[in-house]
């Protein structure tokens, strides 16, 4: 049965050309030749660029098993929800002929979403601007850093580049199910000094000369208790954010698969009435899923709201004191002082 749906092909794309269907075809009867062997090494990537050539519903939904057979079950729920998100658009006589693909798409995507291993990379924060960091060949850019992101289980390797520096590399395994923090090292060029940390508003310098040596630099001092609470309300309103968007959008899957099966009673105004315990389960999840969105939401307004207060509520720091130079030259006493503008006063009697 699956080997059918499998194999089963619908009308290729109108623009599609002649060579590229020809071609995609092809590398789709080896691809799925290569999957039912067991040879899914070989297998996956053929069918990802027969779809690539001549997209269609079904090589989309072979390839989404063909990764889940292979063990790479966060690519195999991306491809799922590809195939989910494409029977929505599609009409209904479209619908009839994908409904067991969907029906099996829907479950599949269910079972191995909680499975999806997560990996958290950071960056230390004397990285220098410029800094490549890569996760198996793919480049990671800030947006990606700092949060947990679905990966597939087994071997990865991470490396990290500094402009003109050499490249250093971390190897490690994730597991099913498992949540991973790495905290990734830089390595500067050979013979660069360490990055400085950028000046805080209002420092000062002392003058240096003939008079005296460099006045000691005031202590840097790090954030306040209450901008660290502010940081972490604000990492826990993200995550509520997150949380409510991904169970939004499968509240909506939900309901639309209700929709198909269950349909309102004219002689019950308000009651629908399902054609199968699919649908009624289906109304379930999505009420379910939605009242999870609804508190994910709220709480993620409520923490970003707290950690807004915290940061614009925060004391303000001590004002530093004018570090300067004083000297006398016989009967004139002179006194040079250095601003926390960047400005320099002289003071003198004579």
């Amino acid at each position: 049965m699956l080997s059918g749906l499998l194999s089963i092909a619908v009308a290729a794309p109108a623009g599609a050309q002649p060579d590229a269907v020809a071609l995609a075809e092809s590398l789709f009867n080896r691809g799925l030749a290569d999957m039912l062997a067991g040879r899914h090494q070989a297998g996956c990537p053929a069918l990802a660029e027969s779809h690539r050539l001549d997209p269609r519903p079904g090589r989309l939904f072979t390839l989404a098993e063909c990764e889940a057979q292979w063990g790479r079950i966060a690519t195999a729920v991306a491809r799922y929800n590809d195939f989910l998100a494409l029977y929505s658009r599609m009409s209904e006589a479209e619908r009839l002929q994908q409904r067991e693909r969907h029906r099996i798409a829907l479950e599949q995507r269910d079972a191995l979403a909680p499975l999806v291993p997560q990996l958290t990379l950071s960056l230390p924060g004397d990285a220098p601007p410029g800094t490549i960091v890569q996760r198996d060949g793919i480049t990671l850019h800030q947006p990606s850093l700092g949060i947990p992101l679905p990966v597939n289980p087994g071997e990865h390797v991470v490396t990290t580049r500094a402009p003109g520096g050499p490249v250093r590399e971390v190897r490690f395994t994730i597991d099913r199910s498992e949540s991973k923090t790495i905290a990734l090292e830089v390595e500067l060029p050979a013979g660069e000094p360490p990055p400085l940390k950028a000046q805080a508003p209002g420092a000062q310098v002392g003058a240096t000369g003939a008079f005296g040596a460099r006045p000691a630099a005031a202590p840097d001092t790090g954030p306040g208790g209450q901008r660290v609470l502010a940081y972490v309300a604000g990492g826990l309103a993200a995550g509520a954010l997150i949380f409510g968007s991904v169970t939004g959008f499968l509240a909506l899957d939900e309901s639309g698969v209700a929709a198909d099966d269950c349909k309102d009673d004219p002689d019950r105004p308000g009651v629908a009435t399902c054609r199968s315990a699919a649908g009624v389960a289906a109304g379930e999840r999505a009420k379910d899923l939605g009242l999870a969105s609804t508190i994910g939401f709220g709480a993620g307004g409520a923490l970003a709201g707290a950690a807004v207060l915290l940061l614009l509520t925060e004391p303000s720091p001590p004002r530093p004191q004018q570090v300067g130079r004083v000297g006398q030259i016989g009967e004139v006493r002179w006194s040079l002082l250095a601003t926390p503008t960047g400005g320099v006063v002289v003071r003198g009697r004579w």
